[in-house]
């Protein structure tokens, strides 16, 4: 898969997740994602949570499919985040970009001094 067909999933999965916000009409009744967000950021933020718990579990395990599977609704909770505070993937993915070819350390430094 290249570069643009991630971004282009991330982008179709953000416009999806936006057109369920409740300002836009999502259906708590119909659409899981429509439920979550209505519930607000306790409800998400929870989920994002115990998703990186199972993915922590999945790799501890060294299990390749659940960790697939887990960071996969890991990104997911925190792409109904980013939605949820009208945020988009590739703000994200902008964000890595520009931190590409940086030292891990450098990068935190970094933040340390803002």
């Amino acid at each position: 898969m290249s570069p643009a067909d991630t971004a282009t999933i991330l982008a179709r999965l953000a416009d999806t997740l936006e057109s369920r916000l409740p300002a836009r009409g999502g259906d708590p009744g119909s659409s899981y994602t429509a439920k979550l967000l209505a519930k607000g950021p306790d409800a998400f933020l929870k989920k994002i949570g115990e998703e990186a718990t199972e993915l922590v579990m999945a790799a501890k395990d060294n299990t390749p499919e659940r960790i697939v599977s887990e960071t996969a609704d890991l990104w997911f909770h925190s792409m109904v985040a980013l939605a949820y505070y009208g945020l988009r993937p590739e703000q994200v993915l902008a964000e890595l970009a520009r931190r590409e070819g940086t030292s891990g350390l450098a990068e935190k430094a970094s933040r340390a001094e803002h």
